[in-house]
């Protein structure tokens, strides 16, 4: 299948600061891919002109065939866009604003209602229905915005930091939604600083820094190219007493002491079996033989700062 989101050289310069530079990327279909970086990188750039609100200044986008330029209001129909500061009309009821924005996406008022009271309840706004926009907290605008984006069950959806100032409950609560709608084949771009999220949620991460892509693939695969082989760790109940085995090379020992070793292995399924069979055969008391947590944060921060 073609990629549902395609950009090739995409480019966006506000005078002499070019935000978005030479960006080629593609987004399959069901797929969620994280578009992580730090401030300034062109994240909301990117998404802006993906969504049909800025014109690029060169190259071309398309969203499920649709120029994000050519067909604009084609674009703007299928997608749903939670931005990272969503404006609210504060004056408005819930369910006044949801029909004002289902009318515009040109669904039934029948539907409308159905979806915003189904939405409203799973997110825990529904006692609050008769409430005004602007008498709600900040995480439940949040929420009423995320709402919003996906009143119309759009075909792609892109998230601008959709759990920041969330309490882990609401988070939690907005993950398993992102989860299920990728689970039935909707596409989402999600930017976060949430690495924790990033790395749960996505099948792939895109890294930008000054406009530019440097990195992307699964969060397995970032780890292996940037991280090297994994680390392994020995732990004993008591100490060893003699030298570590070093099995003929096979280990790259990072660290040890009496009661630990770290090492990487390029074949851990050979190696590890045999480094426990060599300390049971010199009376070693094994605690744990476990891979050593590496999280996308470490990934990050290679690449960013290097």
């Amino acid at each position: 299948m073609p990629p549902l989101i395609e950009t090739t050289h995409l480019t966006k310069q506000f005078d002499a600061l070019t935000a978005v530079d030479d960006l080629t990327l593609t987004v399959n279909e069901g797929e969620l891919l994280a578009l992580l970086g730090p401030n300034g990188a062109g994240k909301t750039t990117t998404v802006r002109m993906l969504t049909s609100i800025l014109k690029p200044t060169r190259g071309s986008a398309r969203v499920a065939g649709y120029d994000v330029v050519a067909d604009a209001p084609a674009v703007r129909h299928i997608v749903g866009h939670l931005t990272e500061f969503p404006g609210l009309y504060l004056r408005m009821r819930p369910l006044d604003y949801f029909d004002f924005f289902g009318e515009l996406q040109g669904m039934p008022r029948d539907e409308i209602h159905t979806r915003a009271e189904d939405l409203l309840k799973h997110f825990g706004l529904w006692d609050a229905r008769d409430r005004r926009l602007g008498e709600f907290s900040k995480v439940m605008r949040q929420k009423a915005a995320l709402i919003r984006a996906m009143l119309h069950n759009p075909r792609v959806l892109f998230l601008d930091e959709p759990t920041s100032a969330m309490d882990p409950y609401s988070a939690k609560q907005v993950r398993d939604v992102i989860a299920d709608l990728c689970s039935r084949g909707h596409t989402i771009v999600l930017c976060t600083h949430n690495l924790y999220e990033a790395e749960t949620l996505a099948n792939r991460i895109a890294v930008i820094r000054r406009g530019q892509l440097i990195a992307l693939g699964t969060p397995a695969e970032l780890k292996r190219d940037l991280l090297g082989l994994p680390i392994w760790q020995v732990r004993l109940a008591r100490p060893l007493g003699q030298p570590w085995p070093h099995l003929n090379g096979n280990l790259q020992i990072e660290s040890m002491d009496e009661l630990s070793l770290r090492y990487r292995a390029a074949s851990p399924e050979i190696a590890n079996p045999l480094l426990l069979d060599r300390l049971h055969e010199i009376g070693a008391s094994v605690l744990t033989l476990s891979e050593v947590p590496r999280g996308l944060e470490d990934v990050y921060l290679k690449l960013v700062e290097g």
